[in-house]
C-alpha cells in the first residue's frame, strides 16, 4: 500500500490526500523546472506534462496543481505578478 500525503493549500482551504510517490515525482519535476526558470501556469503545466507524459500514472495536470498549491503553502515556490500573467518561481530564502 502506497503512503499518502495530505497536501496544504496556500489559502488555507482543505488539501487532498494523494500518493506520496506521485507527490514526490511531481514535486521533483516542478522544482527542477523552476530552479532555472520563472514560468506562467500554462508554461509550467505544459513543461510538467512534457517531462512526465508516458511515465506517470494519473492525471498530470491534476497532480501538478495539487502539488503546486502544496509547494506554495509550504513556501517552497511562490506566485508573483507578471506583466500579463502570474509567474511561478522558487521562493527566495
Amino acid at each position: 500500500m502506497d503512503d499518502k500525503i495530505l497536501t496544504l493549500h496556500p489559502a488555507g482551504k482543505k488539501g487532498v490526500n494523494i500518493s506520496r510517490s506521485k507527490y514526490d515525482t511531481m514535486k521533483a519535476t516542478i522544482i527542477g523546472l523552476l530552479k532555472s526558470n520563472e514560468l506562467t501556469h500554462d508554461e509550467l503545466t505544459s513543461e510538467v506534462n512534457r517531462a512526465l507524459k508516458g511515465k506517470f500514472d494519473g492525471s498530470i495536470p491534476w497532480y501538478m496543481e495539487s502539488t503546486k498549491l502544496d509547494l506554495e503553502a509550504r513556501n517552497v515556490i511562490e506566485r508573483v505578478r507578471g506583466d500579463h500573467h502570474d509567474l511561478y518561481r522558487m521562493k527566495k530564502r
